[in-house]
């Protein structure tokens, strides 16, 4: 089984639909036996709170199901117990080395980079376009699991 954790800086917009995604398309792949999949956020902000309602309307919108998920922090027993942390942008990735205290198993990735770019996963909490992120998101996810689909 490959464990994949999800990350952004609050846990409720980004990471939520990155989770939310992947896990659908591994089902629909038939392969949802195959991962555990979760996410967490680098700061404490939105601890405890559930999805954001723009991120369960744009799942809804597309048929995806939303997997009910509360905000958690990403810790350094995290780091040890996932195969990949996958982070949604720069300053993530930044945040999620130094909880991980560099990433010495070099398990932790921008979700872009699966789709062949370096860029940051567009943060709806700012821009208020959960189009835009779910593109990026849908594109990264399914750039994962193409990848990973090696890895079984």
């Amino acid at each position: 089984m490959i464990k994949i954790l999800f990350i952004c800086h609050g846990n409720i917009c980004r990471s939520t639909m990155a989770q939310s995604v992947f896990a659908h398309l591994a089902a629909e792949a038939s392969m949802a036996d195959y991962f555990e999949i979760d996410s967490a956020a680098t700061s404490r902000e939105e601890i405890g709170n559930g999805v954001h309602h723009g991120t369960v309307a744009k799942l809804k919108k597309e048929g995806i199901p939303v997997i009910p998920h509360r905000a958690v922090q990403m810790t350094l027993n995290d780091y040890e117990e996932y195969d990949y942390l996958i982070g949604m942008d720069t300053e993530n990735i930044r945040n999620m080395q130094r909880i991980s205290g560099g990433d010495p198993d070099e398990k932790i990735y921008k979700l872009l980079t699966f789709a062949g770019s370096g860029l940051d996963v567009a943060d709806p909490w700012y821009t208020g376009d959960f189009e835009a992120t779910y593109r990026d998101v849908l594109a990264g996810c399914k750039g994962l699991l193409e990848c990973l689909k090696e890895e079984l």
